[in-house]
């Protein structure tokens, strides 16, 4: 589908959408006054024609002209809605299935035969003070559309900046006795470029501070795209530090791969910004590199690798085997990979002596049900590795579900991620 026909489909849909909720809304208000229900349709339509004008308006504007994070609401304030109506419309489809069986019914049978039908199928009990099955059907359609746009509004409005610290344990039976204790506080996924709440977003760095880790890691995704996004967050996160340091390593988004670029050299460049932007806020990022930790006289390797993706049309940029070269004599090695489809992929059958892999990248899709034992999200069907820990043999990975969000800004379920792990000898 070309841009021009998309741009005349996507109206339409939505007034498509809205004329057939609007069966449910004239249904239940036929009993009101009709200064009522002119009001009722006035503001109904009202905001079909302000959503379809701000597509419009977000259409025929330069780019540049609105700012990132606004042209993110706008468009939030249109698909929020209509999403939630999609649920409406499912529920609507399902009296109309009954109203077309009551037509069939009309065509075959004999008038006094086809009277008996109808009264079954409108009434579930034949009683003035009972509400007919089209009327009930209406309304669970207006509240079911109600419940996800209840439930998405406020995932913007106070789930996208709830931070939850979860604490894990990490049991490494060749840990050396001088790391035995050590804490390790992991942050992924900040795309800085989605954040509206700076305020909010640095009371998470303090949350994460006043765990006093003893090192911290951040695995990838610091902006949606372009450099720049970033730059009026550097005095938030130049503030993490660390007995032992902040390292980090890029994702797939820090490669901007997802908008377009004047030039091969713009687009490099952008990934060099990003990498200074790190370096700036006193970050050491690990491309595709080691370095050799020390504590109470032990060592053990980090290894850092440029992003390495292993589905769709994901991005492979990394080099795992120049970063693990030199660290093959000592007893832990920990790895900071973003995209989890990498411990599968290749840590797995190719490294078995590295112990634990830190990711993040799914964000556990930002929505989904997490209460203990209980978890789901849209996640886990694109995922074999989605949220938290997870273990094969000797060999862990831990999925981040993520500080920041991108897309929807806000999270409904899955909330934002501080993650403390505690290294103990097996």
């Amino acid at each position: 589908m070309n841009r021009t026909a998309f741009f005349f489909i996507l109206p339409a849909i939505l007034l498509l959408i809205d004329t057939y909720v609007y069966q449910a809304i004239k249904t239940l208000s036929r009993t009101a006054s009709e200064s009522t229900q002119r009001t009722i349709a006035f503001i109904y339509w009202g905001f079909t024609a302000l959503s379809i004008l701000l597509y419009l308006i977000m259409q025929f504007l330069p780019p540049d002209s609105i700012s990132r994070n606004t042209r993110t609401f706008l468009w939030a304030a249109i698909a929020i809605p209509y999403f939630s109506k999609i649920f409406s419309v499912l529920i609507i489809f399902i009296d109309d299935i009954g109203r077309f069986f009551r037509w069939l019914v009309s065509l075959f049978y004999k008038p006094e035969v086809r009277e008996a039908v109808e009264d079954t199928t409108r009434k579930t009990i034949p009683s003035t003070d009972t509400i007919s099955r089209s009327d009930f059907l209406m309304k669970t359609a207006l509240v079911v559309g109600a419940v996800p746009l209840a439930g998405f509004t406020w995932g913007i409005l106070s789930g996208a900046h709830d931070y939850r610290i979860r604490r894990v344990k990490l049991p490494l039976r060749n840990l050396p006795s001088g790391f035995n204790g050590m804490t390790i506080a992991q942050i992924s996924d900040i795309h800085s470029g989605s954040f509206f709440n700076k305020t909010a977003v640095r009371g998470g760095v303090e949350m994460l501070l006043g765990q006093k880790p003893d090192i911290i890691f951040f695995t990838g995704d610091l902006v949606n795209s372009h450099a720049d996004e970033v730059n009026s967050y550097i005095d938030v996160f130049d503030k993490l530090k660390a007995p032992l340091g902040v390292y980090s390593t890029l994702g797939n988004h820090d490669y901007g791969k997802y908008v377009q670029w004047p030039s091969v050299q713009a687009e490099r460049q952008n990934v060099l910004n990003v990498i200074a932007a790190h370096k700036q806020m006193g970050w050491n990022i690990m491309l595709d590199e080691h370095k050799i930790l020390e504590q109470n006289g032990d060592k053990l390797a980090l290894i850092g690798v440029q992003n390495l993706g292993f589905g769709p049309a994901a991005l492979r940029a990394g080099n795992l085997a120049k970063a693990y070269e030199g660290t093959q004599d000592y007893p832990v090695k920990l790895l900071l990979s973003h995209d989890p489809t990498h411990w599968d992929a290749e840590v797995r059958p190719k490294y078995p002596d590295i112990d634990v892999q830190f990711s993040g990248h799914t964000h556990g899709a930002q929505f989904g049900v997490d209460l203990g034992d209980v978890r789901w999200s849209p996640a886990q069907y694109f995922y074999k590795q989605w949220a938290g820990l997870y273990q094969e043999g000797n060999q862990r990975l831990y999925v981040n579900r993520g500080y920041g969000y991108i897309g929807y800004p806000g999270r409904v379920g899955i909330l934002p991620e501080i993650t403390i792990f505690e290294l103990i000898k097996a």
